[in-house]
């Protein structure tokens, strides 16, 4: 009985021991899929002969160095200033994606602008193009400025929000004010 209680075990012991074993399944990633470098909750500053055009603040970016393009999620927050420096703008919205060789940026997903002289934009998608410092867009506009609110579909502005043009109204209000 004593060598029963001994064998039991020791038998019981070797048969789990040779179980076959499953390996978990590993996908290959392409490697134009991986970022070049990542960063969180970072600052990229937009320059042109030592001037600033732009700072761009993100939760969380990631550099694709391949196709010359930088993803912006994790929250986007872009302050634009002018030819002197001063402040115009601030864009916000959930995403977003830079071109890495014109600096141009896409801003897409609960985009607001709200310029320094009271104006503000709200749209789904946004791109602000770096040389000539304008914005534009194809999609839904909704602008409320002190004296107007205008909406329609697609539009073009300079950063600011001074001179806008919205190229197919849909509703606007005039204040009295």
């Amino acid at each position: 009985m004593r060598a029963l209680v001994v064998i039991l075990p020791l038998t019981l012991a070797l048969c789990a021991g040779c179980e076959e074993r499953t390996k978990p399944a590993v996908t290959p990633l392409a490697h134009q899929s991986l970022p070049s470098q990542e960063s969180w909750n970072s600052t990229v500053v937009f320059t042109d002969s030592a001037q600033v055009k732009a700072v761009l603040w993100s939760g969380h970016i990631s550099m694709y160095s391949a196709e010359h393009v930088t993803m912006l999620d994790d929250s986007v927050r872009v302050d634009f200033y002018d030819e002197h420096g001063v402040h115009t703008s601030r864009l916000t919205a959930h995403r977003g994606k830079v071109d890495d060789q014109t600096h141009d940026l896409e801003a897409y997903e609960h985009v607001t602008v709200v310029s320094d002289s009271g104006t503000t934009l709200k749209t789904e998608r946004l791109f602000w193009t770096n040389a000539t410092r304008k914005t534009h867009t194809d999609d839904f506009v909704d602008i409320v400025s002190p004296k107007e609110h205008i909406m329609g579909r697609g539009m073009e502005s300079d950063q600011g929000l001074r001179n806008y043009r919205i190229f197919r109204v849909t509703g606007q209000a005039v204040s009295d004010e």
